[in-house]
């Protein structure tokens, strides 16, 4: 970024490159506004090798997808500089701190920061997750299915994933690993029960994988499970010091605490909004691109009226 860059007020700066990011990018950038994206790089899908249930990209490579969409903004003018936003501050303008020095400045913000996944604590979750640890169906559910399937508890909240996951395979194997039977409901039992779900009490010691595949569950009391897919529950922690040090107010969920906003992403602080997984732990990549686009033109027609009326008041 040069200094014309940093001296300059943007528009709209974004803050996030992810898919959010990106097409909030590309529609501010069609509609002619100044605006740059501080990416960091670091996008929760980044273990999957492919994403599904996005039209006309069914399958792509997330790190493909990505640089698709900065070739996009790129035709319009639009910055992006790698780099992590530390601080900001607001007041007429926004002023964003970059981590590498220097600020730049906005009228506007796009905060689209998104969530980070704390796995479970088991040996060799971490290290196969997004290839044969999974944790949506929706997103992986077709390409394992008919596998022996795994469901790790980590909560009696679980058991819908372990429910869900059936629709793919009929041999699931739900373990309960710190989660007393007790915990579980008789509706919950009598779900698992019709659904085909096996129930496995005790704790789980690791994950067993031969030539890089996993092959098993084994539990502390030293059985094994053989298992080809395990599905975990991963705590999401959204990303939202941003928002909290401008004063957002956010809504807390069983999922974490997000920001409260309206339709368009707009949150408590005039003008900024969220989009993307910084709004919900739920939000897939075709969501938030979308809650990306409705940002980007709630934000053209407010810079547009904020303009006239200045002009009208003159």
């Amino acid at each position: 970024m040069n200094e014309t860059d940093r001296n300059e007020i943007h528009d709209v700066v974004v803050v996030g490159g992810g898919a959010a990011g990106l097409s909030a990018a590309l529609v501010l950038g069609r509609a002619r506004l100044r605006t740059l994206v501080v990416d960091a790089g670091e996008p929760r899908n980044a273990p999957s090798s492919h994403m599904q249930g996005y039209l006309s990209r069914d399958g792509m490579a997330p790190a493909a997808f990505l640089a698709r969409g900065r070739e996009e903004i790129a035709r319009y003018g639009v910055g992006l500089v790698r780099d992590r936003v530390t601080d900001v501050t607001g007041g007429e303008d926004f002023t964003v701190v970059l981590d590498a020095g220097g600020t730049v400045r906005a009228r506007r913000l796009v905060v689209a920061t998104g969530l980070r996944d704390e796995l479970p604590q088991v040996p060799g979750v971490a290290e196969r997750f997004g290839r044969d640890v999974l944790h949506c169906p929706f997103c992986h559910g077709w390409e394992v299915r008919d596998e022996p399937f795994g469901v790790l508890a980590s909560s009696a909240m679980s058991v819908h994933q372990a429910l869900m996951v059936s629709q793919w395979s009929k041999n699931v194997t739900f373990f309960l690993h710190r989660v007393a039977e007790e915990e579980l409901s008789d509706q919950d039992l009598r779900r698992l029960a019709a659904a085909g779900v096996d129930v496995v009490p005790g704790e789980v010691a690791e994950l067993v994988a031969e030539d890089d595949r996993l092959t098993g569950v084994r539990l502390a009391d030293g059985s094994t499970h053989a298992r080809s897919v395990l599905f975990v529950a991963p705590r999401p922690v959204p990303q939202t010091g941003l928002l909290e040090r401008l004063g957002a107010e956010l809504d807390e969920t069983p999922f974490g605490a997000y920001p409260v906003v309206d339709p368009t992403g707009l949150t408590t602080v005039p003008g900024v909004w969220a989009a993307g997984n910084a709004i919900g732990f739920a939000e897939q990549v075709v969501h938030a691109a979308s809650g990306g686009y409705r940002a980007a033109s709630a934000i053209v027609g407010d810079l547009l009226m904020s303009r006239l009326d200045a002009a009208v008041n003159g």
